[in-house]
């Protein structure tokens, strides 16, 4: 079963693990042969229909019905590719913009939802008062608010900490005398992006406050640098997604936004992309990895981050270290913070970071006329929570000074680290960009092998060199994420049956989805001689 970041013991008693049995039954089928037949059909729990036994030919027992909600595993190429390219985008980016050369060529972005809604985010956009781009993947948790509110916000947060005080004094005199203020970032916004507008006033008084501080600072002058720049964003914005759930609103539905955005959470990892190199902030388990193409042509991955999560060791001490010496062996229990949150940064999460009277105090302080059944679910108290605050979101900062080599930017959603290494997606997006699948020689070793051995190796080696379906990359990851099969080769059965599982049964599979490829501008690399 895959993990969800967050576990909730109730939870599992409205969940019928009959059902899993059967989606795990279809999925580990090796051909539609397997597969339960037409007329029978597979039963959820919330359809309310009657049900019957039956076995399937792999020996694993299924429920199943007749009935015109039919589960079509089934899916057509074109249905398939229909579903992987839906949410996709693909933006060039002029190399002269009038402000000076830029250092990118194009970025490809897309997500596949596994939740409903979607609780991935990314966002995009150019610096238009300083310069350089800004990247950023999202991964929220506990729903999707917290999520949406910082890809919403965060790139506002680093570009303003990046301009000088004459801009930020510029944008001040504009705001006192109600004139329009200069624009901050050129978004590169998908068709399917959503904004928080009952919020905008706030989230805009809030940066706001946020300039004026920095002018008030006698050391601001030019404007922080890059590194800089993200960490204050990181910690400022999730102060302020803290401050905004504790104080009263102008409208009940203002004020039940930002207890969600506080309560539920999320990973982020923003990029800087620049001529003068590649700045990573990265708090919680998305990833980013630099494509880098070596003289012979082939291709490998340097991380640009590392995982937050418990299979980070120094993660693990760093996080223990902050409390007594008796919570040694339950600050951290079967891999998760508390026994219930993976990652180990994140945004809001508040009830991993504020005292237990300050979370019932905002919970009791709301009017009972408000819907607000979600907050049901952040009712439950962690268990041995002892000496809060146990998560922060202080990102861990990378720098890479580009080189002619680096070819380009993958950030990812960890679904899809999930479902591949950071040298299998460089190596599928190298061989993507250059139309070249590399073929080691036979070695040695492999020259000893056995018919059925060479047959296996045979069906490798064809699996790579099988010819590209998406001309979007970010698409391209998640058709191989998904529908790989044993020898490398794209699986259209396995395919099929992960994008047709039913909504409240295909989280229990794979993770939300989202991937973003920046292509390096390599000619302004060779003119720069980096």
């Amino acid at each position: 079963m895959l993990a969800c970041h967050y576990i909730y013991p109730f939870l599992f008693l409205s969940f019928s693990f009959g059902h899993h049995a059967l989606y795990s039954s279809i999925l580990s089928c090796p051909s539609p042969s397997q597969w339960p037949s037409l007329t029978q059909r597979a039963c959820l729990s919330s359809w309310g229909c009657s049900v019957s036994g039956a076995r399937c030919r792999s020996g694993a027992t299924m429920r199943f019905l007749s009935t015109h909600q039919d589960l079509d595993f089934q899916l057509s190429r074109v249905q398939i590719s229909s579903i992987l390219r839906a949410n996709e985008q693909a933006v060039s980016i002029p190399e002269f913009d009038g402000r000076g050369l830029s250092a990118v060529r194009k970025f490809e972005s897309n997500q596949l939802a596994a939740n409903t809604p979607n609780e991935d985010r990314r966002s995009a956009a150019t610096c238009l008062q300083t310069k350089g781009m800004l990247f950023g993947v999202f991964d929220g948790h506990g729903g999707w608010a917290c999520a949406q509110a910082v890809s919403e916000r965060l790139l506002y947060y680093v570009a303003v900490a990046m301009m000088s005080q004459r801009e930020l004094e510029e944008l001040e005199h504009c705001m006192e005398q109600s004139r329009p203020v200069p624009p901050i970032l050129q978004w590169y916004k998908n068709h399917g992006d959503y904004n928080y507008r009952e919020s905008a006033s706030l989230y805009v008084e809030h940066l706001r406050v946020f300039w004026q501080e920095l002018l008030d600072s006698e050391e601001h002058g030019n404007g922080m640098s890059p590194p800089d720049a993200l960490y204050y964003a990181f910690k400022r914005l999730d102060t302020d997604i803290s401050l905004e759930a504790q104080v009263p609103h102008s409208s009940d539905l203002i004020r039940s936004t930002a207890i969600q955005v506080a309560f539920a959470g999320s990973t982020a990892c923003v990029a800087h992309v620049g001529t003068d190199g590649i700045h990573v902030a990265n708090a919680g388990d998305c990833r980013a990895v630099l494509g880098v193409q070596e003289e012979d042509g082939s291709w490998s991955a340097l991380p640009l981050s590392q995982d937050h999560n418990a299979q980070n060791q120094a993660e693990l001490e760093r996080l223990r270290a902050q409390h007594p010496p008796s919570e040694r062996d339950t600050v951290i229990t079967d891999n998760r913070l508390l026994g219930i949150l993976m990652p180990l940064r994140s945004f809001g999460d508040v009830r991993f970071k504020w005292s237990l009277e300050l979370q019932q105090s905002v919970l009791e302080s709301l009017e009972s006329g408000i819907e607000l059944d979600f907050l049901n679910l952040y009712q439950y108290t962690p268990p041995n929570y002892l000496s809060p605050p146990y998560l922060d979101v202080a990102p861990q900062l990378t720098y890479h000074s580009l080189r002619p080599q680096d070819r380009f930017l993958i950030l990812g959603s960890d679904g899809l680290w999930d479902e591949m290494s950071s040298e299998e997606a460089v190596r599928l997006v190298g061989e993507h960009l250059s139309g070249i699948h590399l073929q080691a020689p036979v070695s040695p070793t492999e020259r000893q092998l056995n018919l059925g051995q060479m047959q296996e190796l045979l069906w490798k080696r064809r699996a790579l060199a099988m010819p590209t379906l998406d001309p979007n990359a970010a698409t391209h990851l998640i058709r191989h994420a998904l529908g790989t099969g044993q020898y490398g080769e794209l699986c259209q059965e396995k395919l099929a049956s992960m994008l047709a599982l039913p909504e409240d049964l295909a989280r229990m599979y794979r993770d939300d989805i989202t991937a973003t490829v920046v292509y390096l501008n390599s000619d302004l690399n060779k003119q720069y001689g980096w």
